[in-house]
């Protein structure tokens, strides 16, 4: 069926709601993908413990650049969940919701009179997302989850490093983006499934599976030929050469010949074609074998040359090279700018703001960035309006500390 110009213009997901009462990274993130599609998304968090995100790494006067872009198209609205108050408030919300995305300790909903089991009684059709760091169940399902140990615990940083370094965690949430991928693609199958049988469900996501996915094969290699993958760098097992090179002018490249018609051309750019007549390069795990070899064939002739000749030649030789890029480099790249990948907006708070737009494009239903993230509880007053609460009520909330 063709998109009607109502929903094109509201995005893929105009009508869903979807409520936020999760923190910091993954969940939050899930939301933020259903949102820039045009989920109505409505962000609760604690009136005095504001999600941390809001105060997570770089600020300007004081704002939180990271809460802009994982607060962007979503409401904000305060609600203390612990207090009986709090709770009648969230189970009015729920009414009518299509989706809850939580992120407490195991038990938490279940403490407070919350749980699953009760929140579908109020509304069979509702998908709740649990995003934790180890699942609902287990030995670790009680300790505290982050993305950084699901980095480690992943087989992650053990092969990520250098051969004689020591294993290596990534400078960003890894675990915690493939984890909100993740569960924005378990919301939308059980969302799939209740178009079928009417009936929501609870999605587990534990951050310690989706990274496993993105590692590898690795567990499947331990279990049939019991090989443990070592660190290699910027290197690969399964070709060569792969790496990253410096330029005359000190930039870098990386290069990848994945393909063995790649490698080939690498290596006659290079000027090293005796390569391709050898045994072992029809292999690229073969090949892998003879990275220092490569290496030096690739790495010498990249280093007597500056970064845009490097490029002009490796493209005109219709080989896979691409540029080391920092922050300012992608703001200023003519591809992202072509692609609308950076979105320039008006904030409230900062005036005007760029950072990366939705994640895809869709040629019918494309997404949108409508605002960046609100201050917290900027929405809490019309939330509760929309519930039919009168002046006295929201004062009687207020003074309880619900909200």
């Amino acid at each position: 069926m063709m998109a009607s110009e109502d929903t094109a213009a509201a995005g893929a997901l105009a009508g869903l709601k979807v409520i936020d009462a999760a923190t910091l990274f993954a969940g939050p993130m899930a939301a933020t993908m259903l949102g820039d599609f045009g989920a109505d998304v409505l962000k609760v968090e604690h009136p005095t413990k504001a999600d941390p995100v809001r105060w997570h790494g770089a600020s300007k006067d004081g704002v939180g650049l990271w809460w802009k872009m994982i607060g962007r198209n979503k409401r904000a609205m305060t609600l203390y969940l612990g207090s009986p108050e709090g709770q009648e408030i969230l189970k009015e919300l729920i009414k009518d919701a299509d989706v809850l995305i939580e992120n407490f300790r195991p038990g938490t909903l279940e403490k407070w009179g919350l749980s699953p089991e009760t929140l579908h009684e109020i509304n069979p059709g509702l998908v709740i997302a649990r995003v934790t760091g180890f699942g609902q169940f287990g030995p670790y399902s009680s300790r505290a989850g982050f993305g950084t140990l699901a980095e480690a615990m992943s087989g992650f940083a053990a092969v990520t490093g250098e051969p004689d370094g020591p294993p290596t965690l990534p400078p960003f949430g890894l675990a915690d983006g493939i984890a909100a991928l993740t569960t924005a693609y378990a919301i939308m199958v059980a969302l799939r499934a209740r178009d079928t049988t009417g009936k929501g469900q609870v999605i587990d996501m534990a951050i310690i599976e989706p990274i496993l996915t993105v590692v590898g094969p690795q567990l499947l290699a331990y279990d049939q030929l019991g090989t443990l993958q070592p660190r290699l760098g910027n290197r690969s097992s399964s070709n060569a050469p792969r790496n990253t090179y410096k330029t005359k002018d000190g930039n870098w490249v990386a290069i990848s010949t994945s393909a063995h018609s790649i490698a080939e051309r690498v290596m006659r750019l290079v000027g090293r074609p005796e390569f391709i007549d050898e045994p072992w390069f029809t292999s690229g795990a073969e090949r892998a074998k003879h990275a220092d070899e490569l290496d030096e064939a690739v790495g010498s002739w990249i280093a007597e040359r500056d970064r845009d000749e490097v490029m002009r030649a490796f493209e005109e030789a219709d080989a896979a090279v691409a540029p080391i890029y920092n922050a300012k480099d992608i703001l200023e790249d003519p591809q992202f700018n072509a692609l609308g990948t950076i979105k320039t907006l008006e904030d409230e708070e900062l005036g005007p703001i760029r950072m990366q737009n939705v994640l895809f494009r869709l040629s019918e239903t494309p997404g949108e960035i409508k605002h960046s993230g609100f201050p917290q509880g900027h929405d809490t007053e019309a939330v509760l309006r929309e519930l039919g609460k009168s002046d006295d009520e929201i004062a009687q909330l207020r003074d309880a500390g619900a909200v």
